[in-house]
């Protein structure tokens, strides 16, 4: 079906773009590319095959760029043309605008302005993995990327330890066999799922443990855009005077790091927890 072109009110219109496959975009995401006075997009170039394979065409109108990047210099110019009525219409290079995209900035003046701001909604990658995950979906967080240092990383993990909700991240093909190995000392071996290349030629759904997942990292690598879904936080019945015992036995025969592996993998406990336990208990027996 074809785009139809529509008198547009003046204002922003933020418009979801597929993460994959191009026919996921909604109809109604098509009509406002083809009808908004004036064009924006993170990257011109994506936009431009989007519109060609649904067969938009620019004409005269402007298509500007704007992100992370150049948006202080951006967002002068397009405020200018919603000071003028006109209808502008922003896309990320995939997914929807400001969720982990760029336009955050954008909206906020906009809409202090006192102008029209909207969205056309559509694909985003955190939905579609928590739909595969196989993970429950009734509460959820989303945490974006980590920070790249495994100091900064581990810190940022402890602070979601304990949120009753399954957690969502992005992350990248380098860093991911650290990442769930990292979210396993802290977190515990909880089920999570990684889900890569959603909606394109090469989708692929990894399930398991942070453990298993972690493991299979090594043993196959993965390319491509990658969404971590990881359990929530269960309630422990771990006694502690059996945690205790568990560790003091494994500690006469392994070193603190070593117990504290076994003994948490063995209950489902975040390694940190159990290590701190076990360097104390460590202490005591000296």
């Amino acid at each position: 079906m074809n785009a139809k072109t529509v008198k547009l009110e003046g204002g922003l219109y933020f418009v979801a773009t597929p993460i994959g496959t191009a026919r996921d975009i909604t109809l109604r995401a098509l009509d406002i590319l083809a009808s908004a006075d004036v064009l924006t997009a993170e990257d011109t170039r994506s936009m431009r095959r989007l519109m060609d394979i649904h067969g938009i065409a620019l004409g005269d109108r402007p298509l500007m760029s704007y992100h992370d990047h150049n948006g202080a210099r951006a967002r002068p110019r397009l405020m200018q043309y919603l000071a003028e009525g006109r209808s502008v219409a922003y896309a990320s290079e995939a997914g929807t605008p400001l969720i982990a995209d760029p336009g955050y900035d954008l909206s906020i003046e906009a809409a202090t302005a006192g102008y029209l701001v909207t969205s056309a909604p559509g694909p985003t990658a955190i939905a579609t993995a928590l739909t595969l995950a196989g993970l429950p979906t009734d509460k959820f967080l989303f945490a974006g990327f980590l920070p790249n240092s495994k100091s900064a990383r581990i810190s940022a993990i402890e602070t979601l330890r304990e949120v009753p909700a399954t957690l969502v991240f992005y992350e990248s093909p380098k860093r991911i066999g650290a990442m769930l190995l990292d979210c396993q000392s802290v977190l515990g071996d909880r089920k999570a799922a990684v889900c890569r290349e959603l909606t394109k030629k090469f989708e692929e759904i990894r399930r398991g443990t942070l453990r298993e997942l972690a493991v299979g990292m090594k043993e196959k690598p993965v390319k491509g855009e990658i969404v971590v879904v990881i359990d929530r936080a269960g309630q422990s019945t771990v006694n502690p005077s059996d945690l205790a015992a568990d560790l003091r036995d494994a500690l006469s025969r392994m070193t603190v790091r070593d117990a504290s592996d076994v003994v948490a993998g063995a209950h489902g406990l975040p390694r940190r927890k159990v290590y701190q336990l076990a360097l104390g208990l460590d202490r005591d027996n000296e």
